[in-house]
């Protein structure tokens, strides 16, 4: 489908959930680097055609303001994960190693650091929760089309040089959500903000969006993990959100840092996809820390005691995949 027409972008490709595992039987270790998965959190990775470059564009710098759109029915419980995730990210969280901060730092070590500094904007970036809007009734019904998505994320009010993030509840279905994608992520160049949709995939494909929280449809079924909050869906939604804050921070207007087509290219955490922790393989998602208390499986730790599971990051320089564990 083609992007809907004027300044706003949509990023998103094809693919059929039944290739939704071809990506973790086709990773190797020897090739963890390669895997794909295109601009969205795509869930088939096509072999590497080049390596992840930068393409001399902006990328986002210095604070970033995040605004969230809740479409649909979430309970506090669930927007304290989320809310509690992106208030980790910046050093003032002091949560003990490996952290949340030290995943955002990697990004700002290999990417953002990188770029040239634009306008007063310093090297490096901080996110900052700008504020949250709820649609609980889901006034544009609860089957959304991608040309909403930039509508719903307007509502949001996101700030120059910052991010509208977009999430939607278990029981609302989105253009190609399981089908070809798990999120997404957008911009809008002539305001100068970003977009990012996710969805909560706990009724609809926790097997292909939440994994390894849920065991996959298809490929080796190892036993589901333990997720650090006890929700899969949103435990999962982490996982998406973090690999599209990557990607937007890094190549928010199609000319940043990426690698292949610029319509459907890998970017800074998609490139890794499956991958969490140190020798990770098929139906594998790596060495991860448990909490003996509760069995969670983590990686990283966060504000006020909490516990997330993030994607590696893909270093160009090394072209391997950069795992906290």
């Amino acid at each position: 489908m083609a992007s809907p027409r004027g300044s706003t972008r949509v990023r998103h490709g094809t693919s059929h959930v039944a290739l939704v595992l071809i990506a973790v039987l086709l990773l190797t270790s020897a090739r963890l680097t390669l895997g794909a998965s295109r601009r969205l959190l795509e869930l088939y990775k096509p072999p590497a055609s080049a390596l992840l470059t930068y393409h001399n564009g902006a990328v986002l710098q210095g604070r970033i303001p995040v605004s969230i759109l809740w479409y649909g029915r979430f309970t506090p419980a669930q927007k304290a994960v989320v809310t509690e995730f992106l208030q980790s990210l910046t050093a003032a969280s002091q949560a003990p190693t490996p952290s949340v901060s030290q995943w955002w730092n990697t990004i700002n070590q290999l990417y953002l650091s990188k770029a040239p500094r634009r306008g007063s904007s310093a090297n490096g970036a901080e996110v900052a929760l700008a504020g949250q809007v709820s649609d609980e009734a889901c006034s544009l019904g609860k089957r959304l089309t991608l040309a909403q998505l930039p509508q719903l994320a307007a509502r949001a009010g996101p700030k120059k040089g910052g991010i509208a993030l977009v999430l939607t509840a278990q029981d609302v279905a989105v253009e190609g959500f399981c089908m070809s994608r798990c999120g997404l992520h957008g911009s809008d160049a002539k305001a100068e903000t970003a977009y990012i949709w996710v969805g909560n995939s706990a009724t609809q494909c926790p097997g292909q969006c939440a994994w390894p929280f849920h065991q996959p449809p298809y490929g080796p079924q190892t036993p589901a993990l333990v997720p650090p909050s006890g929700d899969v869906g949103v435990d999962g939604m982490v996982i998406n959100i973090a690999s599209m804050v990557a990607g937007t921070v890094t190549n928010p207007f199609r000319d940043g840092f990426y690698q292949g087509d610029k319509d459907a290219p890998l970017e800074a955490a998609t490139a890794c996809t499956g991958v969490y922790g140190s020798g990770a393989y098929p139906g594998f998602a790596g060495n991860l820390a448990v909490d003996r208390a509760t069995g969670a499986s983590y990686n990283a730790n966060g504000a006020r005691g909490r516990k997330y599971l993030l994607p590696a990051l893909f270093d160009p320089e090394t072209s391997t995949c950069s795992t906290l564990v």
